[in-house]
């Protein structure tokens, strides 16, 4: 069922650019999402998405009017922050069906290329190919970013898991597309679904894939169930299509983390598979630095590099002191570049090494140490 609704605001900002879609600007069109994934934790009851969340969609009717003056620069007391401006929500995929009828996403990547604005896409959707024409004016004006989300790129388990989904193999061709034209793109294996899509076979047969579509790098991340309506949700489809695995979700899930995290050997597995799997196609497990959005200034620079090399550090099965630098350091109060040795050493979580990351991501843009984790 369709509901019209009026926003009252579209741009959502946050603190900082976010590291897994190099974004501080989101922009979400619907609410509830045709798609229906099974595993899709738009579903919990923290995004208060009204009705059946595979049917019932609220669209933003007045989302074009609403951008426009959000996204004029002469309005803007303050100027817009960097980073990429993701078209995409949490509850619902900017070209899921009623796209077809609203076209809400091109009318906002019209406003996004008139205001001259970086844009990061993320779909499980061909219908951005509508679209190619207008993101590549985009991209040469001020880059776009155009990545897809995969749980496998098997088809037949595609349309049990995914089932409002065009397959995974139709994907991969729009991605091929995408390449042709000149885009970077990204593939989001977020995420891999335990005893289902997790195996050492079923994900090296996804990052083999993705290294013949000509993807540039992938970011991985296991299934989460939060309480409540989205794992009710799950466990019922398991109930019904793998029966037999049941028992085993229902134990992986017992501890009913309020973030949706499985028991401690929930993930570690996949985890190894997915290392594995990178290294041997050479596939990059975050965004390389090509690909990251024009004018990141110094500090957040380090912030990302930290950020990241936490993920890569912890995906490698590391100790890493990154993440508690990160955080400590955004909210230092005052810029990173500023900071001498010893300011920086005087930080919780900032030893030694630490600090010699920092001054050469702020001398020479860059770390070596991140490059060698990307795909090593």
């Amino acid at each position: 069922m369709i509901s019209e609704v009026s926003a009252k605001s579209m741009l959502r900002k946050q603190k900082q650019i976010d590291s897994w879609f190099l974004s501080r600007y989101s922009i979400n069109l619907y609410r509830g999402c045709t798609h229906n994934c099974v595993y899709c934790d738009g579903r919990d009851e923290k995004y208060q998405v009204e009705g059946d969340f595979g049917s019932d969609v609220s669209i933003k009717i007045n989302s074009a009017e609403l951008l426009e003056k959000e996204l004029d620069h002469a309005r803007k007391r303050k100027p817009f922050g960097s980073g990429y401006r993701f078209v995409c929500g949490g509850v619902s995929d900017s070209y899921q069906h009623f796209e077809k009828q609203y076209g809400l996403t091109r009318r906002t990547l019209e406003l996004l290329l008139r205001f001259d604005h970086p844009v990061h896409m993320l779909t499980k959707s061909v219908l951005i190919e509508r679209d190619i024409g207008l993101l590549s004016e985009i991209n040469r004006n001020s880059r776009a970013l155009v990545s897809f989300s995969f749980s496998t790129v098997d088809d037949s388990l595609g349309r049990k898991l995914e089932p409002g989904v065009p397959p995974p193999s139709a994907r991969l061709e729009t991605v091929k597309r995408f390449k042709d034209a000149g885009f970077g793109c990204g593939m989001y294996l977020m995420p891999v679904v335990p005893f289902i899509t997790d195996s050492a076979e079923m994900i090296e047969q996804t990052v083999s894939a993705a290294k013949e579509a000509g993807i540039d790098f992938i970011v991985f991340s296991g299934m989460t169930l939060k309480p409540g309506r989205q794992k009710d949700y799950f466990l019922r489809f398991v109930s019904e299509t793998f029966p037999a695995l049941l028992k085993e979700y229902e134990r992986l899930y017992s501890n009913n983390s309020p973030w949706g995290v499985p028991r401690g050997e929930g993930t570690y597995s996949a985890s190894r598979y997915f290392y594995s799997a990178s290294s041997k196609y050479r596939m990059p497990r975050r965004l390389p630095p090509a690909f990251w959005p024009p004018g990141i200034s110094p500090t957040e620079q380090v912030l990302l590099y930290l950020e990241q090399l936490d993920y890569l550090a912890k995906l490698a099965g590391r100790n890493s002191p990154y993440g508690t630098a990160a955080r400590v350091l955004s909210g230092a109060g005052r810029p990173v570049e500023q900071m001498s040795d010893s300011d920086l050493s005087s930080f919780s979580g900032v030893g030694s090494y630490t600090v010699s990351l920092i001054r050469e991501i702020i001398n020479t843009g860059g770390c070596s140490y991140y490059n060698r984790l990307l795909a090593d």
